[in-house]
């Protein structure tokens, strides 16, 4: 029998895995933008006031700091996400899309020498695949190929930035996942339901009309990148 206990015995952390999950989601999404006509690239995404082509942008800026070790004072923050979008606001898409494919192309073998440091840029590049297939009412936003490498993320992830102790029992997963810090003698919170959703509510991400069931937390409790 599995035991919270057992499940919070992480694996090691996987240098090549952020790498492999950006390469993996470059297949899936580039061909899809490639594919959509211009007009898609101004439809609203999840995150408040950002387009389709404002998180591209954003994505590219990120991973090309990556690939080139820029990482200047208050990167990351909302004013220097708004500046990068603001840079690319005169690029054609075409070098938009490029930036991406090259970012995720690249920044796998920079990420896994950080020592873990950058690793949550890899999952939220993911995250952000997610925002646009959700956008354009594309299969596969939150999940797809590399959903297993982007929970493994997800679980270390969680151990660092969530007060929460979960337990999922996933209805695309044969083993449950635990999320968070342990719990100690206090039963973990518990979420039944599938996968994607529950990328969705550790992302902070709408989940009106999903499926599923959730014990002893409150979904703005599980955000790890708010």
């Amino acid at each position: 029998m599995t035991t919270p206990a057992d499940l919070h015995d992480m694996a090691p952390r996987d240098p090549e895995l952020p790498g492999r999950l950006l390469r993996t989601e470059r297949d899936a999404l580039v061909p899809l933008l490639r594919a959509r006509p211009e007009e898609d690239f101004a439809l609203p995404t999840a995150l408040p006031g950002w387009t389709v082509r404002h998180v591209l942008a954003h994505c590219g800026a990120a991973l090309t700091r990556a690939v080139e070790n820029r990482f200047e004072e208050g990167v990351f923050s909302p004013e220097s996400n708004d500046r990068d979008i603001t840079e690319r606001a005169g690029w054609p898409l075409t070098r938009i899309i490029d930036e991406v494919e090259r970012g995720m192309t690249e920044a796998g073998p920079v990420i896994a020498k950080a020592g873990g440091a950058l690793d949550a840029l890899a999952l939220g590049e993911w995250i952000h695949a997610g925002d646009v297939r959700d956008a354009f009412g594309a299969p596969g936003a939150y999940a797809g190929d590399g959903l297993p490498d982007a929970l493994a993320l997800l679980v270390h992830r969680a151990r660092e930035k969530s007060s929460v102790c979960l337990q999922a029992d996933l209805d695309d997963r044969d083993e449950p996942l635990l999320l968070g810090p342990p719990a100690g003698d206090a039963p973990p919170a518990r979420y039944l339901g599938d996968a994607a959703t529950l990328v969705r509510l550790y992302a902070g991400r709408p989940v009106t009309g999903a499926h599923y069931e959730l014990a002893g937390a409150e979904e703005r409790e599980l955000n790890v990148f708010g």
